[in-house]
Parts: structure tokens; sequence; C-alpha cells
């Protein structure tokens, strides 16, 4: 019987294929965890980018508008000074 080697080799290679996959499947589910994780994390990190962008705003609203007139008469004027 020369087919019982082959049947033996091909019961072999199914059962590491088989574990292969398992381990592949054990694989996926970390990394697929580890996706889940960075994209809570990005997704906080930007919210707290937008927050931060608020703030700054607001505080740039809150001060005071520089008047151009001035700015550009002291630029003339110091223009011509010199």
């Amino acid at each position: 019987m020369a087919d019982t080697p082959q049947i033996e080799q091909l019961v072999e290679r199914v059962e590491r294929l088989l574990l292969r996959y398992d381990e592949l499947q054990r694989t996926n589910a970390l990394l697929t965890q580890h996706v889940d994780t960075l994209t809570l994390e990005r997704d906080s990190l930007k919210s707290r980018l937008s927050a931060a962008r608020a703030r700054v705003d607001g505080l740039l609203d809150r001060l005071p508008k520089p008047e151009v007139t001035t700015e550009i008469r002291r630029a003339s004027g110091s223009a011509t000074e010199k």
C-alpha cells in the first residue's frame, strides 16, 4: 500500500495548516483589538485638539484688535524718518 504514506503526509500537512490557521486567527484578533484601541486614542486626540483650537480661537478673539491706520502711519512715518 503505497498510498498510506501519501495519506499520512496529507494528514500531517492538513494538521499543520489547521494549526497555522488558528495562529493566524489569534494574531488577527490581536491586531483588530490594537487597531480599535488606536482608533479610540486617535479620536480622543482629535477631540482634544479641536477643544484646544476652540480655546485658542477664543483667546485670540479676546485680544484687542490693532488699528490698521495707526500701524500704517507708524510704518510710513518710520520709513520717512530714515
